[in-house]
């Protein structure tokens, strides 16, 4: 794919990370992937999101918002509903993280390995799987794949908390440690994961490992 300009689908969860994407890690993606003469075209699921937060309180509100048009905000507008999707029209797919993954884009921050993922989610990693594309996912996003991949013993990472990696343990991923700017590559899957926020990380470590992540993705394309 050297002589090709790659094309990168990156779903996003809304916009905020208490109850959406997480800021930093989709900004810093869509950097990333600019640099190395990607092309990004950013995708979210048009639903509600599980709950508002007042992100200056922490507190949970009584709002409802739109995934997709939240996500919208990030994209400057340039953004295709999720069920749309088609594996051709990408070479890579990457998720950024933020808790919207784990509330909108699957149950996990509810439900642990007990999660469902949303459907329009699923069909696109399940297409680009059957295409043999790679896939990534960033901070949180990694338990989406293992919902969806655990059976086959995917290798993923979430960085260094127990708790969160014995959840994806339970369904079926192998989990390996990692700090900051460090990925982990399951060549035989396809999968690239990084643990951006999971971590106590600044800014610029987020954009090391989103960089790192998106270049990996890049060799596997």
């Amino acid at each position: 794919m050297a002589d090709k300009k790659l094309r990168f689908g990156v779903v996003l969860a809304g916009c905020g990370v208490f109850d959406g994407a997480e800021i930093h890690e989709a900004v810093c993606t869509l950097l990333a992937i600019d640099r190395i003469g990607g092309e990004a075209k950013c995708y979210a699921p048009d639903v509600d999101q599980a709950h508002v937060v007042n992100h200056l309180t922490g507190e949970v509100t009584a709002e409802r918002r739109n995934v997709l048009i939240e996500a919208a905000r990030i994209a400057r507008g340039k953004i295709t509903p999720l069920a749309a999707f088609n594996a051709e029209d990408v070479d890579v797919l990457i998720f950024p993280g933020g808790f919207g993954a784990a509330k909108n884009l699957c149950d996990f921050a509810f439900k642990g390995a007990d999660c469902a993922v949303n459907p329009d989610v699923e069909s696109a990693v399940r297409a680009m799987k059957a295409a043999g594309k790679p896939i990534g996912a960033l901070c949180i996003a990694p338990a989406i794949l293992a919902r969806l991949m655990g059976g086959e013993g995917v290798e993923l990472t979430i960085g260094s908390d127990a708790e969160t990696a014995a959840a994806l343990q339970a369904m079926g991923a192998r989990h390996t440690a990692t700090t900051h700017c460090e990925v982990v590559v399951d060549r035989a899957s396809k999968i690239v994961t990084a643990p951006c926020y999971m971590l106590d990380a600044s800014v610029s470590q987020i954009a090391d490992g989103a960089a790192n992540a998106v270049k990996a993705l890049a060799e596997l394309a």
